[in-house]
């Protein structure tokens, strides 16, 4: 038996009858009742703990549906695989909704991880540490901005001269959040990829770095890049917690964490959109 096989009868008590690698950490394993899960394999302990805690921690608000988790272990994770349709504008308004109640669902505190996720987490491929704050711009500033910065910097992607207009929107902060908002249940790496339309019509969230964050940043990532019917989205979300106003100007400077996340994983190619981004935000 393969190490996905024995994953997937370990976690989830049924024999699996076919398996298909996806890719070198990933799998699809199908059971001898039909269903198909998928077994995710990861090197670090704590990237498998994260994905689990966060799964289940945006689970328990029950207001976006995400894959079942069936266990996980020090390398591998188990959830069900999800059978995919077409994105349409009902389910894009349902969604929003369900997106701003998993929000309003709420967390003890900016950077707070999920109960038994790690404090030491993953964005992706890149670490993120999880460490609480109570006042947003400066936890904002100082765990998930200047980190990466000057990861970017040490690395040479972004020039000092290309620095300085991140680290003055990193000063500037208190003036620019806008208006001071609760903690809220972010998803936390919700691109497009990691938002999956259901073959029943109900969208999943998939892969979340979840912690407790601003909801204006959940939706900056999916302006970033981009959603099918966005718009639909934000019409569903707004009918039930409207946005405070100026939040659209303020999508760039959401933005900072993921596109710096972004440069120091691949390199130059979002460098200039990173600087674009802090330079609007400032006179």
């Amino acid at each position: 038996m393969s190490a996905l096989a024995a994953a997937a009868t370990r976690f989830t008590g049924r024999p699996a009858t076919a398996q298909r690698r996806l890719s070198s950490h990933l799998g699809e394993v199908t059971l001898d009742d039909g269903r198909v899960v998928i077994v995710k394999q990861a090197d670090d302990p704590a990237a498998v703990r994260a994905e689990a805690a966060g799964l289940r921690w945006l689970a328990a608000a029950e207001a976006v549906a995400v894959p079942t988790v069936h266990g996980y272990d020090e390398r591998c994770l188990v959830v069900d695989r999800v059978a995919q349709g077409r994105p349409g504008g009902d389910a894009a308004v349902r969604f929003g909704e369900g997106l701003a109640r998993l929000h309003a669902a709420g967390a003890p505190a900016f950077g707070a991880a999920p109960p038994g996720g790690p404090t030491e987490a993953y964005i992706g491929l890149a670490p993120m540490r999880n460490v609480p704050g109570d006042d947003w711009p400066r936890w904002y500033a100082t765990h998930r901005v200047l980190p990466y910065l000057r990861a970017a910097v040490d690395a040479d992607t972004l020039s000092p001269a290309e620095a300085r207009p991140i680290e003055r929107v990193c000063e500037r902060l208190p003036e620019l959040a806008g208006p001071a908002e609760p903690p809220a249940r972010l998803h936390g790496d919700l691109w497009n990829g990691n938002l999956l339309w259901g073959a029943d019509g109900a969208a999943r969230l998939i892969d979340p770095a979840a912690h407790g964050g601003h909801r204006e940043t959940d939706l900056a990532m999916l302006h970033l890049f981009g959603a099918p019917h966005l718009d639909r989205i934000l019409d569903g979300y707004q009918q039930v917690a409207p946005l405070a106003d100026g939040w659209r100007d303020r999508v760039p400077l959401h933005q900072l964490f993921p596109l710096l996340v972004h440069t120091v994983l691949f390199g130059r190619g979002y460098a200039e959109q990173t600087v674009a981004a802090a330079r609007s935000q400032l006179p």
